[in-house]
C-alpha cells in the first residue's frame, strides 16, 4: 500500500520590523525631556531623564 505524503506550503515570512519613532519624533521627544529636566533639577529621578536624554540624542 503506498502511502501519499503532503507537502505543507512554507509560510511567509514574517514582515520587516518598522521604527515605532522617526528621527523628528526623537528630536521632539529630547526637547520635551530637557524641558523637563530643567523644571525639575532637584528631583531624585532628573538622573534618569537626563540619561533618557542622552540615548536620544544617539538616535538621530
Amino acid at each position: 500500500m503506498a502511502t501519499q505524503m503532503t507537502i505543507e506550503p512554507m509560510s511567509p515570512e514574517p514582515a520587516r520590523a518598522r521604527p515605532v519613532f522617526s528621527t523628528e519624533d526623537a528630536d521632539l521627544l529630547k526637547t520635551a525631556v530637557l524641558a523637563y529636566i530643567r523644571a525639575n533639577e532637584d528631583s531624585p529621578e532628573s538622573v534618569k531623564y537626563n540619561n533618557l536624554y542622552h540615548r536620544l540624542g544617539r538616535l538621530g
